[in-house]
């Protein structure tokens, strides 16, 4: 018995190209089909959430929202990797600054994914699982970064199930040299270790939770572009 549809994805086999770029929107996600891509297709809109494959500069390329969370791009990544064969998954995103060496408008390239989640549960394994990118990915990504004059800041990030955290773990990741805080790559991180498959988040620093300073909506535009060229370069 097929995999395929599932309950969240209608695609059929084959729809998907082997790297998909992931947004948290699905407005989002049409946005970078329609203007970044060529003949694109919409192969998902199960629940709004929409997916597209095309191609950028000969290459066939999906791209495809996850929504807010790690159990919500758990399932659509671990839907990707084991039923429509997909190899890579690059969350691009937005992400609130931790170290305040760091200037919104930045990109950072989670090299590894602190997180208060249970996600890693279902692994049983007695101790803490340490969700990692790809090093190829986050090797390529910080090269097309300098391309195009973008710096790129790897580093550890921290995946949170809460927006509004009562405990206010910020100060301490601070300590830690943690980068910055979003909600969905270390689910993804652990998704494709069990899978053996490849990711990577790249986030834009859209705002400082230490001092309130954020971007306008055309400052996080035009830094977001930079950030899904580099993605489409290395997918």
């Amino acid at each position: 018995m097929s995999n395929i549809p599932t309950p969240h994805i209608t695609a059929k086999e084959g729809d998907f190209a082997k790297t998909v770029l992931m947004p948290g929107d699905p407005l989002r996600a049409k946005f970078i089909a329609e203007n970044f891509l060529e003949n694109p297709v919409l192969v998902n809109n199960v629940r709004g959430v929409q997916g597209y494959t095309g191609t950028w500069q000969g290459k066939r390329v999906s791209v495809m929202a996850s929504g807010m969370g790690m159990p919500s791009i758990g399932i659509y990544s671990y839907e990707l990797y084991n039923f429509y064969g997909v190899e890579a998954i690059i969350r691009i995103g937005s992400a609130g600054m931790i170290s305040q060496s760091l200037k919104v408008r930045d990109i950072v390239a989670g090299m590894s994914a602190y997180t208060n989640s249970g996600f890693g549960k279902q692994f049983d394994f007695d101790g803490c699982v340490a969700p990692c990118c790809d090093y190829g990915l986050l090797k390529s990504a910080i090269e097309a970064g300098e391309a195009i004059g973008q710096h790129i800041v790897p580093g550890a990030i921290y995946s949170s199930d809460c927006f509004y955290d009562e405990s206010a773990p910020l100060g301490k990741l601070q300590k830690l040299n943690v980068l910055a805080v979003e909600m969905e790559a270390a689910g993804l991180y652990m998704n494709a270790a069990r899978a053996g498959k490849k990711a990577l988040a790249l986030l834009t620093i859209s705002d400082n939770p230490f001092t309130g300073e954020g971007l306008t909506a055309e400052e996080r535009q035009n830094t977001f572009t930079n950030m899904v060229k580099i993605a489409l370069s290395i997918a």
